[in-house]
């Protein structure tokens, strides 16, 4: 692979919502991203055991716990994937999530161009 070819980023989705994961695929379709993704915390464990994406994108409220207070265990186990938080419910949630290790927190509803940006920001 030469210098100027550049690898897809690799980026997992955890979010429980059908249309909110719709809207990501959306937002980010075309864009040079290779999209997977996981609807609860249980399988985003055992999602990384087997792949390692350089961007994960992470709700708070999931069906098995909120994704703020696994935060600490993507850093631990994980520390170069990059996190950004995303949360509709609790802006208070921001400072929490920051404190944890998220790199970036965007709260819903957010725009192409924002979340784009973000993960640009934490690839390169």
């Amino acid at each position: 692979m030469s210098k100027t070819a550049i690898a897809k980023k690799k980026v997992l989705i955890i979010e429980d919502e059908g249309d909110m994961c719709l809207l990501l695929n959306i937002l980010l379709n075309g864009k040079d991203m290779e999209l997977d993704h996981v609807q609860n915390l249980s399988k985003a464990e055992a999602y990384l055991k087997e792949e390692k994406p350089s961007v994960v994108i992470l709700d708070n409220k999931l069906p098995d716990g909120f994704g703020i207070d696994f935060i600490t265990t993507i850093k631990k186990n994980y520390p170069d994937i990059k996190i950004i938080m995303i949360s509709g419910f609790d802006s208070s949630a921001k400072d929490v999530a920051i404190e944890n290790g998220a790199d970036i927190f965007l709260e819903k509803p957010f725009t192409r161009d924002q979340l784009y940006k973000s993960i640009v920001e934490l690839s390169n």
